[in-house]
C-alpha cells in the first residue's frame, strides 16, 4: 500500500512541476517575444532615417540582416506556440470526453434510482414491505433503504450538476485556446510576408552593392583602417593601464582592485546591458556578407539603438581613459581590477578620468554616426577580448 502511495505522490509531484515549469516557459517565450519586436522597431526606426543616405548601404544590409534572423524567430516561435496549443487542444478535447461519459454513467445511474422511487411511490406499500420483513433487523434495513433513496436521488443529482458545469468549464476553455491558436496562426502569416519583404530587401542591397563595388570598397576599406586604429588604441590604454609601456603610470594592484576583480570575475552571465538594442556587429572575425573578404577582427560588438539612448556602466569601476577616434567619436574606458569595458560611439559623456562609477550609472549618450545610432561595447581580460554576450543576461 505504501509503495502505491509514493507512486501516487510522484506522480502529482511531476504534474505540480511541470505545470509551472510551463507557466514559466511561457513567460520566458512572451518576454523573448517583445524583446525581438523591440529591436525589429529599433532598426525599423534606422533604415527609416537611413532611406535618403546612399553611403549608408552596408550598415543596412547589416540592419536589414538583423531584422530578418529576428522575424525567423519570430515565426519559429509562432510554431512552437501553435504546436503547444494544438496538443493543450487535444488533451482539453479528451477531458471533455471523459466527463461527458461521466454524465452518462451518473445519468443512467439516476435514472435507475427514479425508476426505483416511483415504484414505491405508495407509502402503504413502503410498510407493507416493512411489516412483511422475517426479523427486527431487516425491517430496519428496509426502512433504511426507503429513508435513504431520495438522499441518493438528490446526491447523485447534485454530482450530475457538477459535472455539467466542469464540461461547460472545459468547453469555455477549449474554445479560449483555439481563439488563441487562431490569433497565433493569423500573427505567424504575418511575420511570413514580413519576412519575405525583408529578405526581398536584402537581396537588393547586395545586388547595389555588386554593382558598386569600387565604390563601396573604398567604404570598406576605410571602416577597416578605423577597426585597426581603434583596436591599436584600446590595446595601448590597457597596457598602460595595467603599469606596461613608455606613457604607463605604474599601476599596482591593491586589496580593493582585487575583491573588485573577483565580483566582476563572478557576475559572468549576470551582467546588465550597457543599454538595450539588437546586436548588428557580432564579437569575432567575420566574412563580409557580400565580397567574401575577410573583415578586420571585432573584439566586442555593436548594438543598434533608439535615437537619445545612455549607455550605462555594466559595474563599479573606475573611468581609466576617455579618448576620440575618428569613426568612433568619444570612448570610455572603465576599470574593474583585472576586467575593462569599453562604451564607443558616445557623445555628451558624463564622466572623466579617475571618476568612480557605479552600475547602471550613465556613462554618455550613443551617438549617431553616418546614419547610424549604435554603440560599440568591448569587454577585456588584461590583454585578452572576451565575447560580452557570454558576460550580460541572457
Amino acid at each position: 500500500m505504501g509503495r502505491y502511495l509514493k507512486l501516487i505522490l510522484l506522480v502529482f509531484s511531476l504534474l505540480y512541476f511541470s505545470a509551472g515549469a510551463g507557466a514559466q516557459d511561457t513567460k520566458v517565450q512572451e518576454e523573448r517575444r517583445a524583446r525581438l519586436e523591440r529591436e525589429i522597431a529599433i532598426i525599423d526606426r534606422q533604415l527609416a532615417e537611413n532611406a535618403s543616405k546612399s553611403s549608408t548601404m552596408l550598415a543596412d544590409l547589416n540592419l536589414i540582416r538583423k531584422k530578418v534572423a529576428n522575424r525567423k524567430e519570430l515565426v519559429s516561435q509562432s510554431d512552437r506556440q501553435i504546436k503547444k496549443y494544438n496538443d493543450d487542444i487535444y488533451l482539453a478535447q479528451l477531458e471533455i470526453n471523459k466527463i461527458n461519459r461521466r454524465i452518462e454513467t451518473l445519468t443512467d445511474h439516476y435514472s435507475k434510482l427514479v425508476v426505483s422511487a416511483y415504484k414505491n411511490r405508495d407509502v402503504r406499500v413502503w410498510y407493507m414491505y416493512m411489516l412483511a420483513s422475517d426479523n427486527l433487523g431487516q425491517a430496519f434495513r428496509r426502512f433504511g433503504y426507503f429513508k435513504n433513496l431520495s438522499n441518493q436521488m438528490k446526491d447523485e443529482a447534485q454530482k450530475i450538476r457538477a459535472a455539467k458545469d466542469e464540461l461547460e468549464q472545459e468547453k469555455e476553455k477549449l474554445s479560449q485556446m483555439k481563439k488563441e491558436a487562431e490569433a497565433v496562426k493569423a500573427e505567424r502569416v504575418k511575420e511570413l510576408e514580413s519576412l519575405r519583404k525583408d529578405e526581398a530587401k536584402a537581396d537588393n542591397v547586395v545586388k547595389q552593392l555588386k554593382k558598386s563595388r569600387n565604390t563601396y570598397q573604398k567604404q570598406l576599406n576605410a571602416k577597416k583602417k578605423e577597426v585597426q586604429a581603434l583596436n591599436r588604441e584600446i590595446e595601448r590604454m590597457i597596457a598602460s593601464a595595467m603599469g606596461e609601456g613608455p606613457s604607463s603610470s605604474k599601476k599596482s594592484k591593491t586589496v580593493v582592485d582585487q575583491k573588485l576583480s573577483a565580483q566582476f570575475a563572478k557576475n559572468k552571465g549576470k551582467l546588465p546591458w550597457p543599454v538595450e538594442g539588437a546586436i548588428v556587429g557580432k564579437f569575432g572575425s567575420h566574412k563580409h556578407p557580400v565580397y567574401n573578404i575577410v573583415m578586420p577582427q571585432n573584439n566586442g560588438f555593436d548594438l543598434a539603438v533608439s535615437k537619445g539612448e545612455q549607455a550605462k556602466a555594466v559595474f563599479d569601476g573606475v573611468v581609466r581613459q576617455v579618448m576620440v577616434l575618428p569613426g568612433y567619436n568619444q570612448c570610455v574606458m572603465v576599470d574593474h581590477g583585472e576586467y575593462y569595458t569599453l562604451y564607443c560611439k558616445l557623445r555628451n559623456v558624463k564622466v572623466k578620468a579617475d571618476d568612480r562609477v557605479s552600475t547602471g550609472d550613465v556613462l554618455g549618450t550613443v551617438d549617431t554616426i553616418n546614419g547610424q545610432t549604435q554603440l560599440h561595447f568591448e569587454l577585456w581580460q588584461g590583454k585578452k577580448p572576451h565575447n560580452p554576450e557570454t558576460w550580460l543576461k541572457k
